[in-house]
């Protein structure tokens, strides 16, 4: 009997001998003990059918749970077992692959020793015929020299002298047919975009001389002018260093002097002498110092509207002032000024065609010059495109822009895409007719250059400098140069004149033969 059916009989035994002790208590234990028996014998008999009951279920459900454990066993075996089968497959797969590859490798190692083999004995014979081969060079090379009367090495000289002329031949002519052909796309290209930028650019320009001509009401007025024994103009000519011209001409005085700054002043001054009607040496000094201050206003007036209206910002004041002061200076009887805003212009124009930054560009068209209006003597030893290079990079100017302020002359070495652009602009500014006045003298003397150049090179019969000296024409003798010798001596011509003369613009080289065959009929 288990632990159960124990507990519940000492629990029934418990109650009967409550139940027993209350009966005893009531006087009523005789009577109701039969009963009290009967009824712990029907509940022990209950506990021990109970009892029973909760065995069996126990020993059901311990059997279950036995089955259930097996069936998991069984499944984890059988796993197990099929790994092993699957892992001894792939042993055996394994095996079978390396003694395949071993078969393989052992043929080919096979196959290798044959091949080094025949390599061998190629490489015999090779040798011998090597051997053989130089050995009947070395009798032909000795066959040879005794045919020609030459050595080996005399005969290769002549050889390479005369591949030097042919290679040399060819490079020109070849050089020449580049040549040729770039021009065919690059000049029309070029032509394009310079011819474009020229259209869209329109500037009246005035020739500025030395003199300026001031009108007066009334001959009286000289008189004054010119003072007691010469005192007034005399003070007038030191403080303004403009000498002053006083002759017969009805009504006007002229004012001569190089430096247009200090001849506008000396005409301001005049006028507002007259106007006034005070004139004499104090009142004189009093005035060319105003007019000097009012002028040096009106120079930093003219650089900011300079600059507002080619839309450049940022510009250092000493530089706009340099800018106002261009007004007042000429190159060739070119107006300074005029031409750089014109160049900026250009500039601007051709650096959107070629995808560049056309502000960069307009910056350093108007700056290209500045270094022609210096502020102190030590200056004006210096060119001004490397003054105005130095200006430039004084006051914080970009790289880019001092670079093609100062390499527009070839002074110093084009680094940027915008150096090119300013020196053709300033050329195309420079160049175009009526822009500039230029001396009958250089004139001649740069044509007469350019002929003596020509005349420099051999062969050369005539040459003729064409076209305002834009076009060198050469005739050469045609029993010394010959047609490919042409074509190099007109390249080398242009390279003479490129790298030995100034000179606006470019000049073209052409270069002529002429052949006559002349024969009578009888």
């Amino acid at each position: 009997m288990d632990t159960t059916t124990i507990l519940i009989a000492g629990a029934v035994g418990l109650l009967i001998g409550f139940i027993i002790a209350k009966f005893l208590e009531k006087g009523k234990a005789s009577k109701t003990l039969a009963s009290a028996k009967k009824e712990a014998a029907a509940l022990l008999k209950n506990a021990e059918v109970e009892g029973e009951n909760i065995k069996k279920d126990k020993i059901f459900q311990a059997k279950e749970k036995f089955l259930e454990l097996k069936a998991e066993h069984e499944k984890v075996i059988i796993n197990k077992e099929k790994k092993i089968s699957e892992s001894e497959k792939r042993t055996r797969d394994k095996e079978s692959q390396v003694s395949s590859e071993l078969a393989r490798s052992k043929k080919l190692n096979e196959q290798l020793e044959s091949k080094i083999q025949d390599l061998d004995h190629k490489s015999d014979v090779y040798e011998k015929k090597q051997t053989e081969v130089e050995k009947l060079h070395k009798s032909q090379v000795q066959q040879l020299e005794v045919i020609s009367g030459l050595s080996a090495e005399e005969a290769t000289n002549q050889l390479l002298e005369s591949l030097k002329e042919t290679a040399k031949s060819d490079a020109m002519a070849f050089m020449q047919s580049t040549l040729e052909e770039a021009k065919l796309t690059a000049q029309q290209e070029a032509k394009k975009i310079v011819i474009n930028t020229i259209q869209r650019i329109g500037t009246e320009e005035a020739v500025e001389n030395c003199v300026s001509v001031f009108n007066l009401e009334s001959d009286d007025v000289k008189g004054r002018i010119i003072g007691r024994e010469g005192r007034n103009i005399r003070a007038l000519e030191a403080v303004t260093g403009v000498e002053i011209i006083v002759d017969d001409t009805p009504e006007a005085i002229i004012l001569s002097c190089f430096d247009s700054v200090r001849r506008e002043v000396a005409r301001l001054s005049l006028h507002k002498l007259v106007t006034d009607g005070r004139i004499h040496p104090a009142r004189i000094e009093e005035v060319v110092r105003k007019t000097e201050k009012q002028i040096e206003q009106e120079i930093v007036e003219i650089g900011k509207r300079t600059v507002i209206d080619l839309g450049i910002h940022g510009l250092h004041p000493e530089l706009i002032k340099a800018v106002g002061r261009m007004k007042y200076r000429s190159s060739y009887g070119q107006n300074l000024l005029q031409h750089s805003r014109e160049v900026a212009k250009l500039c601007g124009v051709m650096a959107s065609e070629l995808g560049l930054n056309p502000k960069l560009a307009k910056r350093a068209g108007l700056l290209h010059d500045i270094g022609k209006v210096p502020n102190t003597e030590t200056e004006l030893e210096t060119p001004h495109a490397i003054l105005g290079m130095q200006w430039a990079e004084k006051y914080g100017e970009k790289p880019d822009v001092c670079n093609a302020i100062g390499a527009h002359h070839d002074e110093i070495e084009m680094k940027t895409l915008i150096s090119p652009i300013i020196q053709v602009c300033d050329a195309i500014s420079g160049a175009r007719p009526g822009a500039r006045r230029q001396v009958l003298d250089s004139y001649i003397q740069r044509l007469k250059d350019l002929e003596d150049i020509a005349f420099g090179f051999g062969g050369v019969q005539k040459a003729y400098a064409i076209q305002a000296g834009r076009e060198l024409r050469v005739i050469v003798e045609s029993e010394k140069v010959s047609d490919e010798k042409a074509a190099q001596l007109s390249f080398e011509i242009s390279q003479k004149i490129q790298t030995d003369m100034t000179y606006p613009g470019q000049v073209k080289v052409t270069v002529i033969r002429e052949t006559r065959s002349v024969n009578v009929a009888k």
